[in-house]
């Protein structure tokens, strides 16, 4: 069995895998100044950004919920893994070859953890219902994608494969692999009766479901043969990797376009999102098997960097989320389920309904991808399409109609996010019912009132950042006292910019002179200690910040990745140097000046005339004199 990985080869993964493109598979970073990024935090709900990443130290922070670390850490976080499996991930993507101080080499493919190998398992099973596609019993799978308009390249582009009639085909190629069967069981790819296991998709098309980075981590599979008695589609059930209410299909492929474009669709199945992608829309998506949930809408949001902001016209600029539905009675309770949602975006919400009621495939394939980039383009705002449904289910010729239409559109309008434009809907929508637009309005402001509070008239409660300590963590500093904000920033400069202050001539006299006693913050003084016993700062690697908080241990971890992250107001990088020597000198200062008050009080306590008095009186003097010659470096 092999041992702990090698020290240097762990340094070497953390130096080889950027921590921003890893995180910015999952989070939307934008530039918070020089060598800073943010974005929305992926352990908690929050509506503006306060996640934050310093690639330079190889450091993640969120100021909100207090979570941090460095890319091994956020792996383990984000994907639920050891230390050793976070590990072995990365080195794989970043071409590291692992050492185990027990055993001679790499950890052997049997030895490796239970999500390394069912990732493997479906890597292999995708090659495998791929090649299948080709072959002549998968002749009806070529022909309902070509019906639809999909040639093989579209099929190779999407990995879509077809799986074979019969029981056990991708059972016995997986085992001759080298899995077993409890693997088998635990990746979905398989079920089980009471003659043993078998393979769970039989005579169907099949697309592999990606998560964000592209890995495969299950199937949704399409019925095809008359005889198949089970649903239209079965996808993997719920497995280590495979979470419905949190995945959605073709994100691998739409991230990049969601990222800039700051727009998502959402469909409503492979199909669509082929179709949407084959026509130029390429930040198309689509849920496998459920409804769009709010952990959806967290991936969604963490991608675009939904955190709202001004806009000059609504719908035009910022995040924006286009649903997709068919235009029937299903298609619009769809679109009211979405519509519960729209307050957990800061994006504006739209509705694409094609009035025929053809889906993105089906207008492809009648008109082309001209008729797909249409349909995107003849979106209405979800809140509009909402009221105008509520408005379709009441007779508008009866003053009772109207009253309960009344009623069923005011708390729509009531729900729009941006206040300005709550007087021209109510405006519009007095318009729509033949109504007076004081009499809608009153109804608004109502049902604004009623929507404010949750049970009993009590107000609902707020969601947002998770609080950084918890009722017997230790107090945190004070970032309103200038002496805490001095000392918070000198160790970020020690932390980000460590050579940079050991080369300023006044940095090098006043590193030598920085002690535990210099900080008068606890939890500083401690980190100060663990960076004096990680090394010289001049000799700082690339994998300081890292060796610190190792050093400093689990309780100071959260701080050292703060003072980490933290990005430094600083933004000329020649004279970066002379600024942190500063920044140091400060913070000496005033350790000398607390020291030089300390001392004066003894002084006085003990009397000027004293022996104590005139021993006191000589310290303050040379106190004085440092203070006095590092003021005039």
């Amino acid at each position: 069995m092999a041992g702990t990985i090698n020290r240097d080869d762990i340094a070497a993964v953390r130096e080889r895998a950027p921590i921003e493109d890893i995180i910015g598979q999952h989070v939307a970073l934008k530039s918070a100044g020089v060598g800073s990024l943010k974005g929305l935090c992926p352990f908690h709900d929050e509506r503006s950004p306060s996640f934050n990443v310093r690639p330079a130290a190889g450091r993640w922070h969120c100021f909100g919920c207090g979570e941090g670390g460095d890319v091994i850490e956020f792996v383990m976080r984000m994907d639920g893994l050891p230390f050793a499996e976070a590990v072995e991930y990365l080195a794989e993507r970043a071409g590291v070859t692992l050492r185990y101080e027990q055993g001679a080499g790499p950890r052997r493919e049997g030895g490796a953890g239970q999500r390394k190998r069912l990732l493997e398992a479906h890597r292999v099973a995708a090659a495998y219902y791929a090649e299948q596609l080709r072959g002549p019993e998968a002749r009806i799978g070529r022909d309902f994608l070509r019906e639809r308009g999909f040639d093989g390249a579209a099929a190779e582009t999407f990995g879509v494969g077809y799986a074979p009639q019969g029981w056990s085909h991708l059972t016995e190629h997986l085992q001759g692999k080298g899995f077993t069967q409890e693997e088998l069981r635990t990746s979905g790819l398989v079920s089980e009766g009471a003659r043993g296991i078998y393979d769970r998709f039989r005579g169907r098309l099949v697309w592999p479901i990606r998560d964000v980075t592209g890995e495969v981590i299950g199937f949704g599979a399409r019925r095809l043969h008359e005889d198949d008695q089970g649903p239209k589609y079965l996808n993997t059930p719920e497995t280590p990797l495979y979470k419905k209410a949190q995945v959605l299909y073709g994100l691998d492929l739409a991230k990049g376009a969601i990222r800039s474009e700051r727009t998502t669709v959402v469909v409503e199945g492979y199909t669509d999102v082929m179709a949407c992608h084959l026509a130029g829309v390429t930040n198309a998506v689509a849920t496998c098997g459920t409804a769009f949930g709010t952990d959806h809408v967290k991936v969604v949001r963490r991608l675009m960097g939904d955190t709202g902001g001004p806009q000059t016209k609504v719908g035009e600029t910022g995040a924006k989320v286009v649903f997709t539905f068919d235009g029937d009675e299903a298609g619009q309770n769809a679109a009211l389920k979405s519509f519960q949602l729209d307050q957990q975006f800061l994006a504006q919400t739209f509705v694409a309904v094609d009035p025929d009621g053809k889906d993105p495939c089906d207008l492809r394939q009648a008109g082309g991808d001209e008729a797909v980039v249409a349909l995107m383009g003849r979106r209405v705002p979800l809140f509009e399409f909402v009221i105008k449904a509520a408005l379709a289910s009441h007779d508008l010729e009866t003053a009772e109609g109207r009253v309960a239409a009344l009623r069923a559109a005011a708390p729509v309008v009531a729900g729009i996010k941006d206040r300005a434009l709550q007087p021209e809907y109510s405006r519009r929508l007095a318009g729509w019912l033949g109504m007076e637009v004081d009499a809608v309005t009153r109804a608004v402001i109502g049902a604004a009132r009623s929507r404010s509070a949750g049970p009993g008239g009590e107000a609902p409660p707020v969601t947002g950042a998770v609080p950084v300590q918890g009722a017997d963590a230790p107090s945190r500093p004070n970032p309103r006292d200038p002496v805490v904000r001095a000392e918070a920033l000198s160790l970020g400069v020690l932390l980000q910019a460590p050579r940079e202050a050991a080369a300023d001539p006044l940095g090098k006299v006043v590193l030598p002179e920085l002690t535990a006693a210099s900080y008068s913050v606890p939890q500083y003084r401690a980190v100060l200690e663990a960076i004096l016993a990680t090394g010289d700062p001049a000799q700082a690697g690339a994998d300081w910040a890292n060796d610190v908080a190792e050093q400093a241990g689990d309780t100071l971890a959260s701080i050292v990745s703060e003072l980490a992250v933290t990005p430094l107001p600083h933004d000329k990088p020649e004279s970066l140097g002379h600024w942190a020597g500063t920044v140091l000198a400060r913070v000496h200062d005033l350790s000398l000046t607390r020291r030089i008050a300390e001392v004066r009080g003894r002084m006085q306590r003990a009397g000027a005339g004293t022996p104590e008095g005139q021993e006191a009186f000589a310290e303050i003097v040379r106190l004085e004199t440092s203070r006095r010659s590092l003021r005039e470096s």
